[in-house]
């Protein structure tokens, strides 16, 4: 080996489920119970996203193998947030916000997600989203494929609530 260390290969990676959809090893481990998760994410200091996936997506597994495989934005989701991952079409059962229980499919009927992959934003804090209607919960979402520079916007504009002065359009065309 003359002295020179090997590289490692990278030990993490998107791996496939048992259900079809690629996870993040890093993704949140959850009871499902979002209320408790998005405390939690808050008591570490990060924010706290849904990501809705289907199995055989292209742009989900684009997601998994472009946008996450970018250090910069791996390292700064990883810093920054914790991250849900939820079947758009899913039987796991599901606490939401208000105590209401319901499968993966139907919380996404609830929220109206129809598109994946597609991130849900939530506040930094879990209080008083119970009383709010469901479409009313999230600061933001991004519906769709994002291409990297944006898709790290996007995850900026939660992290520093941009989206309390600003369009994330208008977000975005100032930081790239």
């Amino acid at each position: 080996m003359d002295g020179i260390a090997p590289r490692k290969a990278r030990a993490e990676g998107p791996v496939l489920t048992e259900d079809g959809l690629y996870r993040q090893p890093w993704f949140l481990d959850s009871f499902l119970e979002l209320g408790d998760d998005l405390t939690t994410a808050a008591g570490a200091g990060k924010r706290f996203a849904v990501m809705w996936e289907l199995k055989g997506c292209p742009y989900c597994r684009e997601t998994h193998f472009v946008n996450f495989a970018d250090p910069e934005i791996d390292g700064y989701i990883r810093e920054n947030f914790d991250i849900l991952q939820l079947n758009i079409i899913g039987s796991r059962i599901v606490t939401d916000f208000d105590g209401e229980e319901l499968s993966e499919k139907a919380l996404a009927r609830k929220y109206q997600v129809r598109f994946t992959p597609t991130f849900q934003f939530f506040p930094a804090s879990a209080e008083g989203l119970a009383d709010k209607p469901a479409m009313e919960r999230e600061v933001t979402r991004a519906p769709g494929y994002l291409k990297p520079r944006y898709f790290l916007a996007m995850f900026r504009y939660v992290k520093e609530a941009a989206y309390e002065t600003e369009s994330f359009r208008a977000f975005a065309r100032r930081v790239n």
